[in-house]
């Protein structure tokens, strides 16, 4: 069993090791936030001597500075890029509507987001900074609806594939290669349904007709050291399982043959539902 189930993991498509996140890199697939270095100067120490004594010359009179520039609130940023939350959501969604955002919103405001933004400005005939300021803002409002919850959180990022034939009776794990989803089906109804990856050319998934054999919520891979959380077990070393690699890089990698899932929360529900015996179905 050790030797049949070590695991893969995500390397790039072109099957090396993945390289580690620089620091305060950002994401250009608006996935995951990376942190971000602080643009604050460190405090100069004091380079007086704690041993000079006080003088008795009338000390200088100090030189007025230059008023500041205040900034125009109109160009100051809302919405600016390395932030997440739900306001970023709409954002998106509200981007997408109009199509100037081409995938499900993530709620993180990385170079995708920033690159949308730049384009409906630049429609709009506004400043095309990428920042969301008061402006586009209220311009984006006035061209858009307020999103449906599916708009916020549609369950995959390129529509479900339709199912084969063989995951229309029982209990099916039914995986699309061409639609990149996975949709967790019982006697013909889809339950629910998520984003997935697959492996690479060298080490592709294999397709077919199997069942879980084996459940490991904590697994790590044997043979390449990685986490694989939530780990269902339907061909060897291959299992569906969530891909912290997927989450934060998305499609610019690709596993070991695994079925790699992007939505913790998602396979987390999955993976409680899932009998070993269920059946899985990987198709072309």
């Amino acid at each position: 069993m050790a030797v049949a189930t070590a695991g893969c993991e995500a390397p790039p498509a072109d099957g090396s090791s993945p390289p580690p996140a620089p620091p305060g890199a950002t994401p250009n697939d608006d996935d995951k936030p990376v942190a971000r270095r602080s643009s604050s100067p460190k405090a100069t120490p004091s380079s007086a001597s704690p041993t000079a004594t006080a003088t008795t010359e009338p000390s200088a009179t100090p030189t007025p500075s230059e008023p500041s520039t205040k900034p125009d609130p109109q160009s100051t940023p809302l919405i600016a890029s390395g932030t997440q939350g739900e306001r970023v959501r709409e954002l998106q969604a509200r981007l997408r509507q109009i199509g100037h955002f081409d995938r499900s919103p993530t709620g993180y405001y990385g170079g995708v987001t920033a690159a949308a933004v730049r384009s409906f400005q630049t429609k709009r005939g506004l400043a095309a900074t990428g920042e969301t300021d008061t402006v586009t803002w209220q311009r984006l409002l006035g061209m858009t609806r307020p999103p449906t919850a599916s708009e916020l959180r549609p369950p995959t990022t390129l529509p479900a594939a339709k199912p084969d034939k063989r995951c229309m009776t029982g209990r099916v794990l039914c995986i699309s290669k061409n639609s990149r989803t996975l949709s967790w089906m019982i006697d013909g109804r889809i339950v629910s349904s998520m984003d997935v990856r697959f492996g690479s050319q060298y080490t592709p998934t294999r397709e077919g007709t199997f069942s879980v054999f084996w459940k490991s919520r904590h697994h790590v891979s044997t043979i390449y050291h990685t986490a694989m959380p939530y780990a269902m077990f339907f061909s060897g070393g291959q299992a569906v399982h969530y891909s912290a690699d997927f989450a934060a890089r998305g499609y610019a990698g690709a596993s070991h043959g695994c079925v790699n899932v992007r939505d913790e929360r998602k396979i987390a529900s999955l993976f409680a539902q899932v009998k070993e015996g269920d059946k899985v179905v990987v198709y072309g």
